[in-house]
C-alpha cells in the first residue's frame, strides 16, 4: 500500500494524541499503533443498544425518501438482523454520541449510510456472507471527523482551502483511528475509513487510487446518496431524490462509479423492488441542483 503521510495530528476524543503531523505511516507505524493499545480495557457493547441509535433509526427511516427505501418490511427486518449482531468497542460507539450531540448531520448520515449498505449488499452478492459481515460497519466510515474542528464541519459558508484539506484529512485520521481501537494494522474496517472516498477512476482522496473494491464502493455510494439528498450544513435545501440518482448516474457515465451498484439504489427507490438486473437506466436527465449550493467551492484563506 502506498505509504501515507498524516497532514494534521490524530486525537482521540479524550485528546490522546495516536499521530502528530506529518507521520508517514508506514507498516512498522501502523504495527505499533495497534500494539500501543494492548493494555487498554474497554467493553465492546451492541450497537443497536447503545445511546439513542435504536430509537434514532427508526425516526430517520421514515424521512423520505426513505419511507420507500425501506419499506419492504422483510427486507428491513434482514437490516435489523444484521445490526444487532455488530458489536463496537465502546471509544468507537462513544464517537457516535460525541456527533449525536455536537453534529447531529453527521451522526444521522453514518447511521443512514450502514443501513443503505447492508441493503445493497443483500441485493448484489446475496451468496457473500463474509462480505456481509464486513459492510456491517460501515457505520464507522466517518469516525476521523471526530479530529476535524466542529467549526468547520459545520460551517456554512465556502470552506477556504486549508479547511478543505483539514475535512479530508478525515480519511486517513479514521483509518488511524480504527487501527489503534481494534487492534489491526490489517484491519479492513479501518481500510474502508480510509478508502471510502475514492473512485473507480482514481479521482477520489487520499491516494487518489482506484477503487476496485465493491464492498467499499457499495459505501462510498451510500455516502454520496445520503449527503445529496439529507440536510447539509452548506447547501440550504438538499437535492431532490430524482436528480440526486441523476447525479450518481452522470459518476456511472464518467466511470467514476460503478452501473451495479446505482442499479441496486435505483431498484431500492422504487416500491416493487424489482432485480436491479432489470433496471433500465433513462438517458434523459431532468432534475436541477439545488440553489445556494456551496459544495466544493473553495474561497481564499
Amino acid at each position: 500500500m502506498t505509504n501515507i503521510v498524516t497532514e494534521y495530528p490524530v486525537k482521540t476524543l479524550d485528546g490522546i494524541e495516536l499521530l502528530p503531523e506529518g507521520t508517514e505511516l508506514t507498516e512498522e507505524i501502523l504495527k505499533e499503533l495497534a500494539n500501543r493499545n494492548d493494555s487498554a480495557s474497554y467493553d465492546s457493547l451492541s450497537f443497536m443498544d447503545y445511546g439513542n441509535i435504536r430509537q434514532d433509526l427508526f425516526i430517520f427511516i421514515n424521512y423520505p425518501p426513505y419511507h420507500i427505501f425501506f419499506s419492504d418490511l422483510e427486507e428491513f427486518q434482514y437490516i435489523l438482523k444484521i445490526m444487532e449482531s455488530v458489536k463496537l468497542p465502546l471509544p468507537v460507539l462513544e464517537s457516535m454520541e460525541y456527533f449525536r450531540q455536537n453534529d447531529f448531520q453527521t451522526y444521522r448520515h453514518s447511521l443512514m449510510v450502514f443501513m443503505i449498505s447492508i441493503l445493497l449488499a443483500k441485493n448484489l452478492l446475496p451468496e457473500n456472507i463474509e462480505f456481509f459481515s464486513k459492510v456491517t460497519i460501515s457505520s464507522t466510515h466517518d469516525i476521523g471527523k471526530i479530529c476535524v474542528p466542529l467549526e468547520i464541519l459545520k460551517k456554512s459558508t465556502p470552506l477556504t482551502k486549508n479547511e478543505h484539506k483539514h475535512l479530508k484529512h478525515h480519511a486517513v485520521a479514521g483509518y488511524a483511528l480504527l487501527i489503534y481501537f481494534l487492534r489491526d494494522h490489517k484491519s479492513f474496517i479501518a481500510k474502508l475509513a480510509l478508502n471510502h472516498h475514492e473512485r473507480r477512476d482514481g479521482s477520489g482522496y487520499p491516494r487518489g487510487i482506484e477503487l476496485t473494491n465493491k464492498i467499499v464502493e457499495i459505501i462510498a455510494v451510500a455516502d454520496v446518496y445520503d449527503a445529496l439528498i439529507m440536510p447539509r450544513s452548506y447547501r440550504p435545501i438538499s437535492y431532490d431524490n430524482r436528480t440526486a440518482l441523476e447525479l450518481i448516474t452522470t459518476m456511472a457515465e464518467s466511470g467514476v462509479v460503478g452501473w451495479d451498484v446505482l442499479k441496486a439504489l435505483i431498484a431500492q427507490n422504487r416500491m416493487e423492488k424489482p432485480n436491479y438486473h432489470k433496471i433500465v437506466i433513462p438517458e434523459e436527465k431532468r432534475g436541477k441542483a439545488p440553489s445556494g449550493n456551496l459544495y466544493g467551492k473553495i474561497e481564499a484563506d
